[in-house]
């Protein structure tokens, strides 16, 4: 069986994440966008824990099930050097018991966990139960793992069992990595809410023998990872070299000129394209014979935002989104599977949209800094990059 899995969301008890993320509110939202799986997050989390198993059923092996939406518990722990770990669990039982014996001051006020233990440390007490675990957004500057080691190896002391990519990377960038030809990717969407721009909006298309605990790691150790789908990643908010306090795009070079200060006083973060740059050891990406297509997506909402120049959560946007969905099922299908013209019947405005995208004629201005990028039709962005670069320009004198 094939299905659509996105194992990496947060509670509404992780810091900065809605109150809307519920399992009630999850379930509906992951089966519009066109998932069959969905990680529950947080699941280190005691209240959390208790939800999750007052709201749902377990349907099979490590699988909790809510108004026809099936759960795998799953967590992000923020270990030493602020690095995040993404862990899938069995049970229930081992979540609850793992999280009694994570040392963790803030294991009860937040969903994601801080504790004072290197990667290695994490992965050996969670491999006692039989937990799954990789580098949760892997190169990404703020904590993904690679920002403090040039080698997973050195992170973990061992192999992990998968990599998560990350919103500003994807298998073209991460496969000049000559290490990782041996790993699964995963493409999660890290979402902290259920708006249909966030939860999602990366995913991964499994083959499972069935649905359980046990298929799942058996898919994702023996490479049946059939299909990545994500985000275009100039597109992600880490992408490029950029202040976090302006946004301004940087070059590294001049970035480090300046010991990664930009001239409004804030501070500059490499991107993760620059990053990969200095860790890889291929020009041109070389997929091992494993390595699934990755097809690139971007959330239906911020395509119609885009076109009709309204926000993501107006009533403007919101309906049209719903239109599209009313009559053809998933957010997955509108993007990918139906016919322009077909879309044209229902929205004229946004069909040339979704089929610039899968064109791939976007106009972007990438991302970087922590804000997302930029995207626009028929050359509309010219002027705003031609801006871009005269403020870096500047910058560099």
């Amino acid at each position: 069986m094939l299905i659509n899995a996105d194992f990496h969301v947060h509670s509404c008890f992780s810091m900065a994440s809605s109150k809307d993320m519920l399992i009630k509110n999850m379930a509906p939202k992951s089966k519009l966008k066109g998932l069959q799986l969905l990680g529950t997050g947080d699941a280190f989390h005691p209240g959390w824990l208790d939800i999750i198993e007052e709201t749902t059923t377990e349907t099979g092996e490590g699988i909790y099930s809510y108004d026809d939406m099936d759960f795998v518990l799953t967590t992000e722990v923020e270990g030493k050097n602020r690095i995040h770990h993404l862990i899938m669990i069995p049970s229930l039982e081992i979540a609850r018991e793992i999280s009694d014996k994570l040392v963790s001051k803030n294991k009860t006020t937040d969903g994601r966990p801080r504790a004072p233990y290197s990667g290695a440390e994490i992965r050996d007490l969670v491999k006692e139960y039989d937990c799954l675990i990789g580098p949760a957004h892997a190169f990404t500057p703020w904590t993904g793992m690679y920002k403090s080691f040039n080698s997973v190896y050195d992170c973990y002391g061992a192999k992990p069992d998968f990599v998560e990519l990350g919103l500003s990377a994807d298998t073209f960038m991460a496969d000049t990595v000559a290490e990782l030809k041996d790993f699964t990717f995963l493409t999660n969407s890290d979402a902290h809410s259920p708006w249909p721009h966030r939860l999602g909006r990366e995913f991964n298309q499994m083959e499972l023998e069935d649905l359980s605990y046990s298929s799942i790691k058996k898919s994702i150790k023996q490479h049946k990872v059939k299909g990545n789908y994500g985000m275009i990643p100039n597109l992600g908010k880490y992408h490029m070299t950029a202040c976090t306090k302006c946004y301004k795009l940087v070059d590294p070079a001049i970035a480090k000129e300046n010991k990664m200060k930009c001239s409004c006083g804030g501070t500059i973060k490499k991107g993760v394209d620059f990053r990969i740059s200095e860790i890889a050891d291929y020009d041109k990406p070389k997929h091992p014979d494993f390595r699934p297509p990755y097809v690139h997506l971007m959330p239906l909402a911020e395509l119609i935002s885009s076109v009709y120049d309204k926000g993501v959560t107006t009533k403007t946007v919101q309906g049209k989104w719903q239109a599209l969905i009313d009559n053809f099922g998933t957010e997955i299908e509108v993007l990918i599977n139906t016919p322009i013209e077909e879309i044209k019947k229902v929205d004229s405005a946004i069909a040339p949209g979704i089929e610039a995208f899968r064109n791939k004629t976007l106009d972007i201005i990438p991302g970087g800094g922590g804000q997302y990028g930029k995207i626009s039709f028929n050359g509309k962005l010219e002027e705003r990059e031609e801006e871009s670069l005269t403020t870096l320009d500047s910058f560099c004198k």
